[in-house]
């Protein structure tokens, strides 16, 4: 990671989204940093920034960073394998086992390093990642991914029944002391990564680990991330568990994990939500994490995201490693439209496919609100940036701005990545 001069600007053909419908793309353009923020995006360098380094990228496509709202660093591992189960087969058979593999420190710093090399080179900027029950090895990717420059919140998974032998927390008492525990060796140690509760779901965690949880998140004043409303199956399991609740949401929400001003929250999938769950999270503020590539090799569903947002929920992408797999956010993005066009005609004939700009801004605008002021080129945001080089990519005549993203997007060939800045800082 370079830190870059307070104030400078790059050159190059620039596409960002300033709300869901609307893409702004500049065939040449000047974009300006000043102390880790965006100034502007000019089409001509303003006589206040004359003299200021200015890196000419040829035009190249400069676009926002990318926020990843949902995977699970130790599940890298195996991403690209044992696609033919669903969900809760899946975890038991193939996820809880290569988890608690997490026990052992030289496994989880071999694991872990090739996880946090790979993600600095996607097109990924920010994330919200899951790691294991072991307080150790979270510990761990937290030292890796802080020396990657991107920025994260990190997880220590909460979970004291339905795993396994080899992977669950004794008692909730154990689980809500280790977390404590995680917390106060991490306090004060990273600039670029945070800490985030992360009950694994409702069907791992008893009544009491969740009240505990929910004493810790008050404490520490924490975000939280979870899963909802994946799969069918999941959601009778939930219903057998909670039958004091009438819809999953509830049971967060029953012990305040369900997102509200003090508690932002990411909950995962939400393909099945109904629509007093979709009013509660609206209510709340929580914001989706949609993941279609995971929803499709787990044979979960497809998530209605044209109504989350026509409706106004906060809604991002996620890559969902290893239920996806692949860390391409480029691949999401395409991954989004594509089974938006199933669901429209399969499903529901009523609500319209995706398009691409929506897409784009679910996977920068959309999912950046949760870190903040990410995800555009707007005035005041954080200055997170990739360069795209397609020179490439050969095509018998020239094409725009706009159409150059969408085939790089399509392509989801994170090999075209040649520069990636976070909050005004280069990473490579």
């Amino acid at each position: 990671m370079t830190r870059n001069p307070a104030t400078f600007a790059l050159r190059g053909a620039v596409c960002f989204s300033t709300n869901p419908q609307h893409l702004t793309c500049l065939e040449d353009a000047y974009l300006v940093c000043q102390n880790g923020l965006t100034v502007g995006v000019y089409p001509q360098l303003p006589e206040q920034f004359r003299g200021i380094p200015c890196e000419d990228f040829n035009n190249c496509l400069i676009v926002p960073g990318m926020n990843d709202l949902h995977l699970h660093a130790p599940q890298y591992a195996f991403h690209g394998m044992y696609m033919d189960l669903e969900l809760l087969e899946w975890l038991n058979t193939v996820t809880f086992p290569e988890e608690a593999r997490y026990s052992d420190l030289n496994y989880a710093e071999k694991a872990y390093s090739i996880f946090a090399d790979d993600l600095k080179k996607s097109a990924t900027t920010r994330a919200s990642i899951f790691g294991t029950l072991h307080v150790d090895a979270t510990e761990l990717l937290m030292d890796l991914m802080e020396k990657t420059g991107l920025k994260a919140f990190i997880g220590k998974i909460n979970m004291d029944r339905n795993g396994s032998k080899a992977l669950q927390e004794e008692s909730a008492v154990v689980s809500a002391t280790d977390t404590v525990r995680w917390l106060n060796d991490i306090a004060g140690k990273y600039e670029n990564v945070k800490p985030i509760l992360t009950p694994r779901f409702t069907p791992s965690c008893s009544d009491e680990l969740m009240s505990r949880l929910a004493e810790i998140q008050q404490a520490y004043c924490l975000p939280v991330q979870s899963h909802l409303s994946e799969n069918k199956s999941e959601i009778a399991w939930v219903k057998e568990l909670c039958a004091n609740t009438s819809f999953y949401g509830e049971a967060y929400d029953q012990f305040g994990l369900l997102g509200g001003k003090t508690c932002p929250t990411i909950m995962a999938h939400c393909v099945y939500s109904s629509d007093a769950e979709l009013s509660l999270m609206k209510d709340r503020g929580v914001f989706i994490a949609h993941c279609p590539q995971s929803n499709t090799n787990l044979s979960s569903g497809i998530a209605p995201v044209r109504r989350y947002l026509e409706e106004g929920l906060h809604i991002g992408l996620g890559t969902d490693i290893a239920g996806g797999h692949s860390l391409s956010m480029l691949r999401a993005i395409a991954d989004a439209i594509q089974v938006s066009k199933l669901r429209w005609r399969l499903v529901d004939d009523s609500q319209k496919p995706l398009s691409l700009e929506e897409a784009f801004y679910m996977a920068t605008m959309g999912g950046g609100a949760f870190f903040g002021k990410v995800g555009t080129f707007a005035e005041g945001y954080e200055f997170d940036a990739l360069i795209l080089d397609d020179s490439k990519l050969r095509h018998p005549q020239p094409l725009t701005a706009r159409e150059r993203l969408e085939r790089l997007i399509y392509l989801s060939d994170d090999s075209c990545i040649t520069g990636k800045y976070i909050s005004g800082n280069k990473i490579f």
